[in-house]
This record gives structure tokens, C-alpha cells and sequence, in this order.
């Protein structure tokens, strides 16, 4: 399972049917809140999302349309009883304002928090992939997020029949590269590890784009118009055809605008813009909206081509 839960996509102020910020990944054992606003918990439970799986929380500043809810969620992971340590990252020049919202109130404290905040160079393993962070531009620290699986190798069923290679001996092959004469490489294809990108409040910077380089689905903010491009970049955001030349220039798969200032009306004048620039896949966000991760690109060639050296 890999798909993206819409919970909020409006910006400073929520509207009759915009929540505040929210968006919860499901990466296979890796489930990640990114942004929690606020009624994040109440929407979760529109979604039919329990908090018992998060494993990891991810802010990427602390405006409060991306950070009030993050009270309420903590306050549930220990009213539930979250069995696992939850990490939780943020800018790490915010640490007083997550220490405020941390105990913004008295409850039953139980929750097992991997406190982890972060700056320039970070990066953590997880189950999911690497998980780096680059500063942006905006008018307090704020981080955009990348998640990137490694690279591995796909099989060929037709190849490992042709060289008698079954059951146990796959996985022994797997894990040491060579199987007497017989390579991986002689029975196997590359399969570039898929990648996800989460950029919210910047203007445009180098950082932008590092994040957004070659991913499959990025989820970005494009607060404004056009029309409004001017105040767009004294207020430190994106308009929706920035956040298209970013999609065409990073070589995004799926491109996913949210984070919609309350001034607008009609969604669909962010997907026209951002398709002047971009002519991939593009997805307006709505709240309690899933997105899935696009399929892995595979390529027939690639059997093709391996089947052929076998019969050569």
C-alpha cells in the first residue's frame, strides 16, 4: 500500500470545505504525518485513519495551519496507547514552539516520542527509505522532505528458469550476488527505487527542486495564482504554474498541488495554470482525497533484452 490521505489543503484560513494542512503517507510499514493542523485527529477519523499505525511525524514549520493539531494527535497516541516509539521531526530552530504544543495541555502523558528535530544535512533510515530534509525559503525556518527507496534489483522469472534456478536458491542469490557460475546481473533487471517529495510555504529556491529531482508523486504548495504572483513572492510562498515549472524541470511523475489561500473559488483554475507548464499527471488536492503512488515504471525491454543473452 502506497498512496497519499488528503486531510487539509487550505492555507492560513480554512474555509467551509478546506480543513487546515494535513497529510498522512502510507509507505508499506511506514506511515507518516506530514503537517498536522489543525483538526488533523477529526479528520483522520473522516479518513478512516487510526493514529496506532503512524510511525513518524513530520513538520515543516511552525505556522500554525501546518502545526496546531499536532496536540490533539500527540494526545491520542497516548490515549490509544501506541505501542511503538513515534518519531517526530521539525525545524530545529522551532524546538520551543513543538515543547509548547508538545504539553499545550495537562492529559495522561504515555506516548513514546523519538524526538528528532532537523537542520541542515539531515538524514534518517527508515523503513521506507532514506528520509533527508532541506531548509526553504520562507519568513520563519521551514524544511521540505524527501523520502527515496533504494535502488534494487527485479528478477526475471524467464531467466531464472532458464538456469534451473528456483525456491531457496533465489534468495540465496539475492543475498550473495553470484550462484556458482550464474550472476545477478545475468538474471535480474536495475529497479530504480520509487521517490516522494513534500514542499510546503517557500518561495522558489535551489532547494525546491533538489527535493522535487526525479520523484514519482510531490506534493506541493500552490498558494496563489498568477494574478497574485507579486504578493506570492513577498510573502514567501508559490503560484500554481511555479509549482508546474517545477514538476516539468524535476522530472515529477504525478504532480499534487494543494495548500489553496481562501481567496479562490475554483479549483480548477490551479490545474489549468500548473498545466501550462507541466503535462504530466496533476492532482487538486480536496480534502479526504487519496492519491496513489504511481506503479513502479518497469520496462519489457529489460526482460527482452536479458532473455536474448541467454539464447545468444
Amino acid at each position: 500500500m502506497r498512496e497519499l490521505v488528503v486531510l487539509g489543503t487550505a492555507s492560513q484560513v480554512p474555509t467551509r470545505y478546506r480543513n487546515h494542512n494535513g497529510y498522512v503517507l502510507r509507505w508499506d510499514d511506514e506511515t507518516i504525518l506530514f503537517d498536522p493542523g489543525e483538526g488533523t485527529q477529526r479528520q483522520m477519523l473522516h479518513a478512516g485513519l487510526a493514529v496506532t499505525p503512524l510511525t513518524r511525524i513530520c513538520v515543516t514549520h511552525f505556522h500554525g495551519d501546518h502545526s496546531l493539531g499536532l496536540p490533539g494527535v500527540i494526545q491520542r497516541i497516548s490515549l490509544d496507547r501506541v505501542p511503538h516509539p513515534v518519531a517526530v521531526h521539525f525545524p530545529a530552530g522551532g524546538q520551543v514552539f513543538f515543547d509548547r504544543l508538545r504539553h499545550a495541555t495537562s492529559f495522561w502523558d504515555q506516548a513514546d516520542l523519538a524526538v528528532q528535530p532537523v537542520d541542515a544535512g539531515f538524514a534518517v533510515e527508515t523503513r521506507a527509505g532514506r528520509l533527508t530534509a532541506l531548509p526553504l525559503r520562507h519568513v520563519i525556518d521551514t524544511y521540505g522532505y524527501r523520502l527515496e527507496e533504494p535502488d534494487s534489483r527485479r528478477m526475471i522469472p524467464a531467466l531464472l528458469d532458464a538456469y534451473n534456478i528456483r525456491g531457496p536458491a533465489v534468495g540465496e542469490l539475492r543475498r550473495t550476488g553470484s550462484l556458482g557460475p550464474v550472476r545477478l546481473d545475468d538474471v535480474s533487471a536495475p529497479r530504480p527505487g520509487q521517490r516522494f517529495a513534500f514542499i510546503m510555504d517557500t518561495g522558489l529556491c535551489d532547494a525546491v527542486y533538489e527535493l522535487a529531482e526525479g520523484v514519482d508523486l510531490l506534493v506541493i504548495e500552490s498558494t496563489f495564482l498568477a494574478a497574485d504572483a507579486e504578493l506570492a513572492e513577498q510573502v514567501g510562498h508559490l503560484t500554481a504554474g511555479q509549482a508546474g515549472a517545477v514538476a516539468r524541470e524535476a522530472g515529477v511523475r504525478t504532480l499534487v498541488l494543494t495548500h489553496f489561500s481562501q481567496r479562490y473559488t475554483d479549483p480548477a483554475a490551479f490545474r489549468t495554470e500548473a498545466a501550462e507548464q507541466f503535462d504530466g499527471e496533476i492532482v487538486v488536492a480536496e480534502d479526504l482525497m487519496r492519491v496513489p503512488v504511481p506503479p513502479r515504471l518497469t520496462s519489457t525491454d529489460d526482460d527482452r533484452a536479458a532473455a536474448s543473452r541467454t539464447e545468444s
